[in-house]
């Protein structure tokens, strides 16, 4: 992006009411029922093995797509109004002091001598943060090109639009990342990690979510990486709509984040 576009799109950001047309076309739902947290499994089940064929669907016979850290994490999932379905999910994968084999996926599976900052969950208490992940749309939200090949629809640009829908609430994604984090938030951890294209976290930081990288870039379906926010600069550096945003999930999630912070 050029850099008078960029400050074109910047400028364009900070006058934007993201939490008006996010009420009209979405609703964010914790998956606090087996019911709930079935649909978010089928959702991923569906973008993950059948739209993207990362997982083997032999692996699933029940259709639904699990892992070994589904039990210690809190499911989020987007409804879409007009289509009366669940368009997205994402889970936060949480830490707890008591039960230290409850990692999250980051250190199963990232190799720690890559990392390369204080930052890493190697060096923070166990309770203290959580990890962003499994993040899915479904394809249809998925419309444009250079969506359909990423769960998150993460296309060439965050802030590029063109349906009808997406002039009015740009980037899905955007309030799936926030609705795991405003569970993190409401937990108490200081901070939440996230394993992501730098091209993403590029994007994220020109909106003020401005993740760390912690980690060296590996290769697995593309480059990505290790990344870390803590509360305290999500809370300071997000611009004015993406907080009417944070603000307007949380009460989806009836969580009280104008009260708490």
């Amino acid at each position: 992006m050029k850099f008078l576009d960029k400050i074109g799109k910047l400028i364009e950001l900070h006058r934007m009411n993201l939490a008006a047309p996010y009420h009209d076309y979405f609703r964010m739902e914790v998956a606090t029922t087996e019911e709930l947290k079935q649909a978010s499994f089928k959702l991923r089940y569906e973008v993950y093995c059948d739209e993207l064929g990362w997982e083997d669907t032999e692996k699933f016979p029940d259709h639904m797509e699990t892992d070994e850290f589904d039990p210690w994490s809190e499911h989020c999932l987007l409804y879409h109004r007009s289509t009366n379905q669940y368009a997205g999910t994402v889970r936060l994968v949480k830490t707890h002091p008591d039960f230290p084999e409850r990692g999250i996926p980051m250190v199963a599976h990232y190799d720690g001598e890559f990392w390369d900052t204080p930052n890493s969950p190697l060096n923070m208490p166990l309770g203290s943060y959580g990890e962003i992940s499994r993040l899915a749309l479904l394809q249809m939200f998925r419309k444009r090109a250079g969506e359909r090949e990423t769960p998150d629809g993460q296309g060439q640009e965050l802030f590029e639009w063109s349906q009808t829908e997406r002039r009015r609430f740009p980037h899905i994604a955007l309030g799936l990342y926030l609705s795991a984090a405003t569970a993190g938030l409401s937990q108490g951890m200081t901070g939440v990690y996230a394993m992501m294209e730098p091209r993403l976290a590029r994007h994220l930081r020109f909106a003020g979510i401005k993740f760390e990288q912690v980690g060296d870039p590996i290769e697995f379906r593309g480059k990505r990486a290790p990344y870390y926010i803590s509360r305290e600069i999500l809370l300071k550096s997000l611009v004015k709509p993406l907080r009417g945003l944070l603000y307007a999930i949380a009460e989806d999630m009836e969580i009280n984040l104008k009260k708490k912070f």
